[in-house]
């Protein structure tokens, strides 16, 4: 696995202008002490080293390889993204020397404190955070809700990608017992089980068929699922390695619903559980067909605007925001995909993420009202697992409870 060269040219040469700037700043403010100037060139050399080697050094395309890069960039990114916050606050500090004024000590007094505070969250959110599973109840109510499902619950867990946690089963084994500790009627999956290849989930096999409900595992795929992330030597090898997960989920007892429908009964009365597979938006590739999934000419008993309650599992949420709720009325649609960019703050009710920038539904429950007056609503879970970055900032890795209400 390599970074795109842009990325990387980019990456050096940020981490260059960076570590220029601190020593030039060091070197005139401590002029009569050059040792503390000298001392931090030979770490920045040191830093560049560490680099070079993680973008250079030669290595097969295999998870070990991978895990190393990502834990070495990552590690350099926390080292370099503090040095830029006191960067910007030295050269605010600086401004009034365009004035003819005396500068102002920015750097050491914000910018170094600031940049102490970065370094710590980000090794929280590696060390710690990113176990913290965050147990998140919610009561979804419709009329159109049997009377048999009144409480019925349900847990939704997503984007688990195991090849973040290499071989060490540890935290999935975690999660498993918190979702069983639940003790759902059903638990749905929404996507993004690996990063890149099915292998990845080999040494997840047994923790995951632990899982059980009444009502069974059902999941879909995320993007991440179809091996779009590998250069593979020929379609017949791509076929092979999607193959390969559906096996698995289906070894492990899971019912994988791609572009399907199925009933759950209770009592006589059914609800509907609709799954389609990813919906990606361009230039990524779009799987999922919600109309072969389930009908929507009216023709049908069954099409996607009757009044049966239907729960959809999308993985991605824009799917629900440009399609689905514009051409049904589908109670339930539960998605993930976003990780809410795996950085979150939270004051009370209050929560804010990057992803926000991005996606009008990143998190979190979400109603819309359609022209006939239903309410249509979905839930964004942030998922469990990191992809990228192994870290999570305060976006603790998630497990959803549902519970199902009839409403008057």
């Amino acid at each position: 696995m390599r970074i795109p060269l842009m990325m990387a040219l980019l990456l050096s040469l940020v981490s260059l202008i960076t570590d220029l700037y601190i020593y030039f700043d060091l070197r005139n403010s401590l002029s009569r002490h050059k040792v503390w100037s000298r001392l931090y060139l030979a770490f920045a050399c040191a830093g560049w080293i560490f680099l070079a080697y993680c973008l250079l050094a030669p290595r097969r395309d295999s998870d070990s390889g991978i895990l190393f890069l990502m834990w070495g960039l990552y590690a350099y990114a926390t080292v370099i993204i503090p040095k830029i916050i006191f960067c910007i606050f030295s050269w605010l500090g600086n401004l009034p020397r365009l004035w003819r004024r005396r500068p102002v000590k920015l750097g050491l007094s914000a910018g170094l404190p600031l940049g102490l505070i970065a370094f710590g969250a980000m090794w929280w959110g590696a060390a710690i955070t990113r176990r913290q599973i965050d147990v998140v109840n919610v009561e979804i109510s419709s009329p159109r809700l049997p009377a048999a499902f009144d409480g019925y619950r349900m847990v939704q867990i997503s984007d688990l990608h195991v090849g973040t946690w290499g071989e060490d089963t540890s935290f999935v084994a975690e999660l498993v017992d918190s979702v069983n500790a639940q003790h759902p009627d059903i638990i749905l999956f929404t996507g993004d089980i690996v990063n890149r290849e099915s292998t990845e989930l080999a040494p997840f096999l047994n923790t995951l068929a632990r899982l059980h409900a009444p009502d069974g595992v059902y999941s879909i795929l995320g993007n991440h699922d179809y091996g779009d992330y590998v250069d593979w030597p020929s379609a017949a090898d791509k076929r092979d390695n999607l193959q390969l997960l559906k096996n698995w989920q289906r070894q492990i007892g899971w019912k994988l619903l791609n572009n399907q429908r199925t009933q759950i009964v209770h009592d006589n009365d059914t609800i509907q559980l609709i799954g389609v597979e990813n919906w990606g938006e361009p230039p990524f590739h779009q799987y999922g067909h919600l109309i072969d999934a389930y009908p929507l000419s009216t023709d049908s008993l069954q099409h996607l605007n009757d009044d049966r309650f239907k729960i959809l599992l999308t993985h991605n949420p824009e799917h629900w925001r440009q399609e689905v709720r514009r051409i049904s009325n589908i109670d339930l649609s539960l998605s993930g995909h976003t990780h809410a960019m795996q950085f979150e703050l939270k004051f009370g009710n209050w929560r804010w993420s990057p992803s926000a920038w991005k996606y009008d539904q990143w998190g979190g429950l979400y109603d819309y009202i359609n022209a006939k007056g239903e309410k249509l609503q979905i839930y964004v879970n942030i998922g469990a697992g990191e992809v990228g970055i192994p870290s999570r900032i305060g976006a603790t890795p998630e497990l959803t409870v549902i519970t199902l209400r009839k409403a008057p």
